[in-house]
């Protein structure tokens, strides 16, 4: 069924009932391998049908469509969220007030010191918000209203000449970073074994942060002296990454005889549920600080680039570095190159 554009009487419900629809197709195109409840997602996915007329009651809900296991829906919402309260302010009272141009400045002025990523995010959140009415609404004379937004001028991203490098850990440092770990005064020595095992399995085989929480006791898989882990990347992509026993065989025993998780999960909270990108962060963030090591960036991710480029300098091999990485374009692997020491002192020698 099509709408009119402006369905409403103010633009305020009107702009929540496009947001509530286009969340709805969202949450029914992504991946629901992870989720947690069925029955709760039928009845949000019944509430959006129906539409929101409070911003925050449609947050809260967003956030309930992460917490059972939709996480990527927050990459659409977080801009069109601004967006609203752009407009809002903007003092809008017409869906037909927004243009090209008007999404433009809106983009210059909200993405202000974002990292490229984030800022791509941000446009391809507008693009899928606008092109969704474009296909769903219906004015009175039985066309449909077109926004066409193309957003290809706008200028916010810095290109591949502004790309900033990764922050990532020197031999040495990851020799400090490494006792760090072993050496850190965790609150509980339950959570201690657990924190141990999933930061260790985090740096040993530079799988994502997300990974590290997605995966599953039978996906976690005794071989010969290594263990086997079956993980899933970006795309739903299933790939094997291994680690020596010697390093995680203390820390395994002890969590495994301890943890009370409420799903498969290998990796869980106090209550049981599923951990939070953020903790694990700020985790490694605290073992960095207890040994004066301070990067640009000090999360976790930044253990899956220190993986990359020590890979890539002790095996000088950029398909082995894709390959376990999970990179789908061999380009994306192509930055660890920069750090290869070895090439950078040949040329010292030129002159």
């Amino acid at each position: 069924m099509r709408y009119p554009l402006d369905f409403e009487e103010t633009f305020s419900k009107t702009f929540l009932f496009w947001l509530s629809r286009f969340l709805r197709n969202k949450i029914i195109s992504l991946s629901n391998r992870q989720v947690t409840s069925q029955e709760r997602l039928e009845q949000i996915i019944a509430q959006l049908v129906v539409g929101f007329t409070d911003i925050k009651e449609l947050k809260l809900t967003v956030k309930e469509v992460r917490n059972i296991g939709i996480n990527s829906i927050h990459v659409y919402f977080l801009p069109l969220e601004k967006l609203y309260s752009y407009m809002i302010r903007y003092g809008a009272s017409s869906m037909k007030e927004i243009d090209e141009e008007l999404l433009s400045d809106f983009l210059a002025s909200q993405t202000v010191n974002l990292s490229d990523a984030t800022k791509k995010n941000y446009r391809i959140a507008l693009l899928g918000f606008f092109s969704y009415i474009d296909k769903q609404n219906e004015q009175e004379n039985g066309n449909a209203y077109r926004y066409g937004i193309e957003l290809k001028n706008w200028g916010g991203l810095a290109g591949k000449s502004g790309t900033k490098l990764p922050s990532f850990m020197t031999k040495e440092e990851v020799n400090r970073f490494i006792s760090a770990i072993d050496e850190f005064p965790f609150k509980k020595p339950i959570l201690a074994s657990r924190n141990r095992l999933l930061i260790k399995t985090i740096l040993y085989t530079g799988i994502r942060v997300g990974e590290a929480m997605d995966i599953n006791k039978k996906d976690f898989i005794k071989d010969g002296d290594s263990y086997i882990i079956q993980v899933r990347g970006k795309g739903n992509k299933p790939r094997t990454v291994m680690i020596k026993e010697r390093i995680i065989k203390s820390d395994l025993v002890v969590w495994n005889a301890s943890k009370t998780c409420n799903s498969s999960l290998l990796f869980c909270n106090q209550k049981g549920d599923k951990l939070t990108q953020a903790y694990i962060s700020r985790l490694v963030e605290q073992i960095l600080l207890s040994v004066g090591l301070r990067k640009e960036k000090n999360g976790a991710h930044m253990l899956r680039h220190t993986f990359a480029t020590l890979l890539y300098q002790n095996s000088h091999d950029l398909i082995l570095v894709q390959e376990s990485l999970g990179h789908a374009d061999i380009n994306t692997s192509r930055i660890y190159t920069h750090f290869d020491k070895e090439q950078l002192n040949r040329t010292t020698d030129i002159f």
